[in-house]
């Protein structure tokens, strides 16, 4: 056998045993009369030694010659250590070597194979093998394993059943675009890889299922950020026979066993909130309520002087920043050219100062009292000592500015604590959002997401008032995960399809599967998909997804280490029927 032992279990209880480890050659030493190497596997760290007294010649040369990374095999006895090292559990041995056998050589490694490394990102990626035999990079993927086990344990106590379905399906035109994949044995049509398993996973509900559940590889060709990659993974889960209700218990349960499992913290009931009230308390359709800053809306209190812009302004809406008094002039035009930035687009900021004494010291004193500015103080909640920020202009865009602003404050104030949980049930979004480029509607999550059953009538007559059966869960100001209650009938469907612009011939070419198996008695059910990777992501304390996965892309979707996506031999083209021109 390789290895008795690992590098991470040997004790004073083994001292005079002979064991057997194997690992890669982390550190060596060379005192010339004396060598010690720490030899290091997944599970820890063995100092091993060599010296004069003890050890051959042929061996200490051996030793002398062994460089990093090297992977190699000893055999020798557990000795006392002379000097301790208590920050590792094999701080009071060492291995006295008596035979030693390179397993393999090693090129000296491109950076240092350290908890903090001499590597920058592309080059880690580059060589991202090498990166994983790295603390933090393993530790967070063995945290990924604890997570996706948790899941899959929580769930099937419940008695959901883990059903794998198709990558190869059919290209449709909603959400984002689809990877292709050319089909060799019919020419000239193509497959797409799943943007999710919806069509499916409700096909199941049809066929009785009845609690369904997938740790799932999913695609999407869209424009990446740090929380995202063109494959992704999750949680997809579905349910027959439940209202939202149902949904809305069972996976709230899941996601408090999580972070009571995976993190020790116990989170009492989620809140609930709707989609109106989130954009206007925070701006945005998944609040951080970790921390206050939450908006307060000012029209009333700030349009009735000389101020235009104001004046012109949609809305006029300001956040109470605690402490912020203390800033300068200086702090606070940084701010004003961060807002300017073109990623956020704000044309400027009034501001008000809350002093000790409880008088106001604003931007825009030349339109406004002390009487005003303690009523924009009451309306955002500002008390002595604060910072009141000031945005205006249309409605939509200055609320994203503000909330843009409050997250930044907010992480400079280090109020986005990472040991510290705050969940929340966003409800109630629109089922539709009209789109002015292609001047009709579409829908806000998918397309077979049920409306309101009290609000069906209104998707005759007033189809953008029309709320969604539709729920998201946040934690920390992410979306976790989002779902809703399901379409079930093939006429509320048709309509469906009607005011997103499907004609009717369209609708059957794209979903007919979908729309037959409705007029099979299909149950009522619903459901919900968690991203694996961001949720992975926030109970590891980061937001960088890339970090818990193994082999992940870069910014334009490549990957470094493999060289992918490349391009392919003329003989594969023409096996597919495939002509590329491509001009230079």
């Amino acid at each position: 056998m390789y290895r008795s032992h690992t590098c991470g279990e040997l004790t004073k209880n083994h001292i005079n045993n002979t064991v057997t480890l194997a690992g890669w050659v982390h550190k060596s030493r060379d005192k010339g009369f004396m060598i010690w190497i720490d030899l290091r596997d997944r599970y820890g760290i063995t100092q091993l030694i060599f010296d004069e007294e003890r050890t051959s010649s042929e061996l200490m040369e051996q030793a002398k010659n062994l460089g990093r990374e090297f992977v190699v095999q000893i055999t020798g006895t557990v000795i006392e250590r002379a000097s301790k090292n208590p920050n590792i559990p094999t701080g009071d041995i060492e291995i006295l070597v008596s035979e030693l056998k390179v397993l393999n050589a090693s090129l000296t490694p491109p950076f240092t194979i350290e908890d903090t490394t001499d590597g920058g990102e592309d080059l880690r990626m580059k060589y991202r093998y090498l990166d994983i035999r790295r603390n933090p990079v393993r530790e967070n993927l063995v945290f990924r394993h604890k997570v996706a086990m948790a899941v899959r344990n929580y769930l099937s106590e419940r008695d959901f059943v883990e059903v794998e379905t198709p990558y190869l399906i059919k290209s449709t035109p909603e959400g984002a675009r689809d990877f292709v994949v050319p089909s060799r044995m019919n020419e000239g049509q193509f497959y797409a890889l799943p943007q999710s398993p919806q069509t499916f996973k409700q096909l199941l509900m049809v066929g009785g299922m009845d609690k369904y559940f997938q740790i799932v590889k999913c695609f999407r060709d869209e424009d990446l950020r740090a929380d995202r990659q063109p494959e992704f993974t999750q949680i997809d889960c579905e349910m027959a026979f439940v209202e939202q209700e149902d949904i809305l218990n069972t996976f709230e349960g899941l996601t408090r066993h999580l972070i009571k499992e995976i993190k020790g913290v116990d989170v009492g009931e989620f809140p609930r909130m709707t989609y109106d009230e989130a954009m206007k308390r925070y701006g945005n359709d998944k609040p951080d309520i970790r921390f206050g800053m939450e908006f307060g809306e000012l029209n009333d209190v700030a349009q009735h002087k000389e101020f235009t812009i104001f004046n012109a302004a949609e809305l006029v809406v300001g956040i109470a920043v605690p402490g912020g008094n203390s800033y300068s002039r200086k702090d606070i035009d940084k701010l004003i050219d961060w807002i300017r930035r073109p990623q956020v687009g704000a044309l400027g900021m009034v501001y008000v100062r809350c002093n000790d004494d409880g008088t106001y010291k604003s931007s825009v004193d030349k339109f406004y009292d002390q009487e005003d500015l303690a009523n924009w103080a009451k309306a955002t909640g500002a008390k002595k000592g604060d910072l009141i920020c000031v945005l205006s202009g249309d409605t939509h865009k200055v609320r994203t500015q503000l909330s843009a602003l409050r997250m930044e404050l907010a992480e400079r104030l280090g109020l986005r604590k990472s040991d510290e949980f705050a969940p929340l049930w966003v409800v109630d979004f629109p089922l539709l959002e009209w789109d002015e480029e292609t001047k009709r509607y579409h829908a806000m999550h998918h397309p077979f997401t049920s409306p309101k059953p009290e609000q069906i009538e209104l998707l005759k007559t007033n189809p953008g008032d029309v709320k969604a059966n539709a729920y998201d869960i946040v934690l920390n100001g992410n979306e976790i995960g989002g779902g809703s209650i399901r379409i079930h009938d093939k006429e509320t469907q048709a309509m469906m399809f009607d005011y997103l612009g499907f004609t009717p011939e369209e609708a059957k070419a794209q979903f007919g599967f979908l729309m037959d198996a409705f007029e099979y008695g299909a149950p009522p059910h619903g459901g919900i998909a968690f991203g694996l990777d961001r949720l992975v992501a926030i109970l590891g304390g980061q937001e960088t997804i890339r970090d818990f996965i193994a082999f992940p892309k870069n910014n334009s979707g490549r990957d470094v280490m493999i060289d992918a996506p490349a391009a392919i031999d003329t003989t594969q083209l023409q096996e597919l029927s495939l002509k590329l021109d491509i001009k230079a």
